[in-house]
């Protein structure tokens, strides 16, 4: 799912991915905004907000919604620079980043009940998921060769009419690869969705606790790909052990 990239990826790995990245994302995104009252997968809004107070010579806040920016833009470059010095070992390259957007998580989950609603204290806590959804976000897309990103909607919907539309003229050869785009296009909206939804109904539960969720989603995905290549090697190495027993007593 996250180790696979270029040629060796197929359809089913990008489907695993949108389908857990894209909870989490959808997690995160609406939990956060519940908390804090800012969108922390993406910066478009920002974009407005930062323009709005600057008109507004609200320089305090101006300085905060930049800061926000810079952090997602922070988090995807410290994503590419990861996986880039660790191409070598391409297997696990993912690995640093996922790790870190977790230990991101799991400080919101064990120390926002610290939070007072202070214009700080919705800096360092927004700001550090807005740094793991930028790392999130830029690491999806690397491993997926850009087919995949889970942490908004906008290019997928966007992406999503486009191929619909091409299915009342594209001929029937080319109906499969349409197919296939506008499934995994359905799967992100799905399951961003199905974790924003989560996500407000979780915390209004269980309050700041609710972000272990995405913390178990992503140690899930961890997991699944670690403890699959383990099997692989197994099955593998004892398979030809196997060939070569036969092979020696025929």
């Amino acid at each position: 799912m996250l180790r696979h990239r270029g040629s060796k990826r197929t359809p089913q790995h990008n489907l695993k991915l949108a389908a857990l990245l894209g909870l989490t994302a959808g997690f995160v995104n609406a939990a956060g905004f519940l908390v804090f009252s800012v969108l922390t997968t993406n910066i478009t809004g920002h974009v407005a907000l930062f323009a709005e107070r600057v008109a507004l010579e609200d320089w305090k806040t101006a300085k905060v919604v930049a800061l926000w920016m810079f952090l997602f833009f922070a988090g995807a470059f410290v994503s590419s620079l990861i996986v880039s010095l660790t191409s070598k070992h391409q297997r696990f390259s993912y690995l640093i980043p996922v790790l870190i957007e977790i230990s991101i998580l799991l400080v919101s989950a064990l120390y926002g009940y610290r939070y007072n609603g202070s214009l700080v204290s919705k800096e360092f806590f927004a700001g550090s998921l807005l740094f793991a959804m930028g790392l999130q976000n830029a690491l999806v897309s690397m491993v997926s060769g850009s087919v995949v990103r889970t942490t908004h909607l906008t290019g997928t919907f966007t992406d999503l009419g486009i191929d619909t539309a091409h299915l009342f003229h594209k001929k029937t050869t080319e109906r499969p690869a349409l197919y296939a785009r506008i499934k995994l296009r359905l799967y992100i909206i799905f399951f961003f969705m199905t974790g924003a939804v989560s996500g407000a109904y979780l915390y209004r539960i269980w309050d700041f606790h609710s972000f272990f969720i995405p913390v178990i989603i992503l140690f899930s995905a961890l997991a699944y790909d670690i403890f699959y290549v383990k099997a692989q090697h197994y099955y593998h190495v004892k398979a030809g052990k196997f060939r070569k027993s036969v092979h020696w007593k025929t």
